[in-house]
């Protein structure tokens, strides 16, 4: 649910030659599929984007059509084109993130110790496969999500409906997995007596273990932060408290969770895992930086000018970032993927390093920016530099089941706690704590708004945000009025933001040893949920309910007052008679 929905504008310059003004995370596609679409040279066309009022994965193929369509019209009328779509428009069109269906058989030994996880995922791709194989592809990655399972078997089918095309959204099979692990480790815990922390505790992964993609875990601080956050949260405390409201409150019951998290840090398709730079140095030593990636309000553009002014040893104020553009730097990825910081970063430094080494004879002198500039112009000395990256390692091989998929893992863990109206089913949170590894944080201003806008992004998909459709698959949700993205009340009253303490990043060779940072804290937003889940097991086991049972995402209040199991909730359940569909898919 992007602010800004999306838009284009065609310039056509005359002589084959087309301007695209879009709002797209993927110049570089819409570049190649434009000429595609018009039977001319790519180095006809440029892509350029300024900035973009959001993103999220929502901009990065879906944007494309728009742009087609537009350019075939500027192409035959041979005038500027420019489309904005209404909001009811953009969701019909665009697609949302695909819904998930899990299934799992889990085996454990003696110890509560997970031995075996069999599991099938159904994803909802809509009627075409847009980027969902990819989306599967990561899926299948995280569905172990910081546990150690020494046999695992994974299967994914990409499922085609009548529902509009889903797409890329932030996390992109991620946070679907992580909640289906998640969801068997809850369940597990029900059924065989013990806590769900000490479950979860027992089964973590350990320094030097293999994933079920056979990829080794360097650097794995997950344990670390997870205890310093128990600490910091005062968890157990906070358990006992809620246990003791509980007992006191009937139409009231309150809950708590802790959750973890470890996501994949690189494009699953390899040949995305590169970018480029291209730095200008003028005269009077203002400096002129372009580079791949887009700012879409996550400070990627903030975040390369502070890497070229360490790289050049200058003010940022000196550096300036006019737009993302294909004649600038050529062959771009998608912003996407929580790759960008490091992407670009690297390319910008290696850009920053050729053009030192060009003026290191003028810098031995002590002379000032200026003057050095100034002193290697009049040298004839090449004072523009190309930078390129590609990462290093990487090289995964599906079915051989070989080679490194990712090129290294941001963790986190939050705790979150709740109270729940059982008359309503509505819901308040109370307090939310995130405690993130990010390396060494490039801006910790900045990481902290993008934990903070992810959490409460992905506990709007936990918990308040539900896609409904008529029959014939079109949407119903079309806009804020029946589709209900979080609003100031959902924020935590309580919401503390903290980075792991006392860890090293030796195995990390990204930019300055950073990390990732757009994704991974989304999946923590559904701590919120699991913490309503713990909630209603209070109000089951009053209403006669004990043991485990479902609640599918996200936890609306319609399904948070059935799933209490007083009853009321029980006389107002509708049971499909035969031959009949269930109104409500238990989908994730």
């Amino acid at each position: 649910f992007y602010l800004e929905t999306q838009s284009v504008l065609i310039n056509n310059k005359g002589e084959s030659e087309f301007e695209i003004y879009a709002s797209t995370q993927n110049a570089n596609e819409t570049q190649a599929v434009v000429a595609s679409c018009l039977g001319i040279p790519a180095n006809r066309i440029s892509c350029k984007v300024k900035r973009l009022g959001g993103g999220f994965g929502g901009k990065e193929s879906r944007t494309i059509p728009l742009s087609c369509i537009m350019s075939v019209a500027s192409y035959h009328l041979k005038r500027p084109v420019r489309c904005m779509l209404d909001r009811n428009e953009d969701m019909v069109i665009s697609g949302q993130r695909n819904p998930f269906m899990g299934k799992w058989k889990v085996g454990l030994d003696k110890n509560n110790k997970l031995v075996v996880l069999d599991t099938e995922l159904y994803l909802n791709a809509g009627w075409s496969s847009d980027l969902s194989v990819a989306v599967m592809e990561r899926a299948l990655g995280h569905i172990d999500n910081v546990y150690y399972i020494p046999n695992v078997r994974a299967v994914g089918r990409c499922c085609r409906t009548n529902i509009h095309s889903n797409t890329a959204f932030r996390g992109f099979g991620g946070p679907q997995a992580n909640v289906i692990a998640e969801t068997y480790m809850t369940e597990i815990a029900e059924r065989v007596g013990i806590s769900q922390e000490e479950f979860r505790e027992i089964n973590m992964y350990k320094e030097g273990q293999l994933t079920h993609f056979n990829q080794e875990l360097k650097d794995w601080h997950l344990p670390k932060g997870y205890f310093q956050l128990k600490e910091k949260s005062n968890y157990l405390v906070r358990k006992a408290a809620v246990e003791e409201f509980n007992k006191q409150s009937k139409w009231r019951k309150r809950g708590i969770c802790i959750i973890p998290t470890k996501y994949g840090i690189s494009f699953t398709a390899l040949h995305l895992n590169q970018a480029g730079s291209l730095i200008h140095i003028y005269h009077d030593g203002s400096v002129l930086l372009s580079h791949g990636g887009v700012e879409m309000g996550q400070g990627l553009h903030t975040k390369m000018i502070q890497v070229c002014a360490e790289g050049l040893k200058i003010p940022m104020d000196q550096i300036h970032i006019v737009e993302t553009s294909t004649d600038k730097v050529a062959n771009t990825s998608p912003t996407a993927a929580s790759a960008s910081s490091d992407l670009n970063g690297m390319a910008v430094k290696d850009a920053c390093d050729q053009l030192n080494e060009r003026l290191e004879p003028y810098r031995s002198k002590g002379l000032s920016w200026k003057e050095i500039v100034h002193q290697a112009y009049f040298d004839r000395v090449n004072l523009s530099a190309n930078g390129f990256y590609k990462v290093p390692d990487l090289g995964y091989k599906w079915g051989e089941n070989k080679g490194q998929l990712f090129f290294y893992f941001t963790m986190g863990v939050a705790v979150s706690e709740v109270e729940v109206d059982l008359l309503t089913g509505n819901h308040t949170v109370i307090r939310s704590d995130v405690n993130m590894d990010l390396g060494r944080s490039i801006n910790p201003s900045i990481d902290i708004g993008q934990i903070e806008g992810a959490f409460v992004q992905g506990m709007g998909w936990s918990t308040t945000e539900e896609s409904l459709y008529f029959p014939n698959g079109r949407l119903f949700t079309q806009g804020p009025g029946n589709y209900k993205i979080p609003g100031f009340q959902c924020i935590p009253q309580e919401f503390n933001v903290s980075f792991f303490e006392d860890v090293t990043h030796e195995s990390v060779k990204t930019i300055y040893k950073s990390k990732g940072v757009g994704e991974p804290p989304l999946f923590l937003g559904s701590s919120v949920y699991f913490a309503i889940r713990n909630a209603l097991w209070y109000a089951r086991q009053e209403n006669g309910h004990p043991g485990s049972f479902s609640l599918s995402l996200p936890a609306t209040p319609e399904r948070i007052r059935m799933a209490v199991g007083d009853s009321i909730a029980e006389s107002s359940k509708l049971q499909a008679k035969q031959g009949e569909l269930p109104w409500v898919l238990s989908i994730f």
